[in-house]
């Protein structure tokens, strides 16, 4: 990383924070929440490893809360942001950034709780609106899941 200034490393920090708001949105189940990280013109594609289309494109800071009402299905979720990759260029940006999202459910055959984890991976392309940086394109990508037993409460 080269020559970083404090505005540089202020924008980094509020595409880092806007990351992390996306992520809350999504274990509070608070679609609007999640719409309010995107651009007016906004995209969310939703999209499964070796599949060349899309399994779902949400459109607009509404369209993209509607991907969250399925959440709720769960006891609980719990998205880890890790590794976080960032690109800038003026009032535009790019990123990739890593999470482990955990979602904690009733096991089908009524043996105990599961927890279905998805390793994923966004592929962002962030832009500066008066309102701060936003989400302008997020391309999440299932790289695996699985499911695990949960122990304790």
């Amino acid at each position: 990383m080269a020559d970083l200034d404090l505005h540089d490393l202020a924008d980094r920090l509020a595409i880092r924070r806007l990351v992390e708001d996306y992520a809350r949105a999504a274990d509070r189940v608070d679609g609007p929440a999640a719409g309010a990280c995107f651009t007016d013109d906004g995209v969310l594609r939703i999209c499964n490893r070796g599949q060349a289309e899309p399994a779902r494109v949400r459109n607009g800071p509404e369209e993209v809360a509607t991907a969250f009402a399925g959440l709720g299905r769960y006891d609980v979720t719990m998205h880890v942001v890790a590794n976080h990759y960032v690109e800038l260029d003026g009032d535009e940006g790019t990123g990739e950034t890593y999470c482990l999202a955990h979602h904690i459910h009733d096991a089908d055959d009524g043996s105990g709780k599961l927890d279905y984890v998805m390793a994923i991976r966004y592929l962002d392309r962030y832009r500066r609106t008066a309102a701060g940086w936003k989400l302008a394109e997020r391309e999440l990508q299932v790289e695996f899941t699985e499911d695990r037993p949960v122990t304790g409460p």
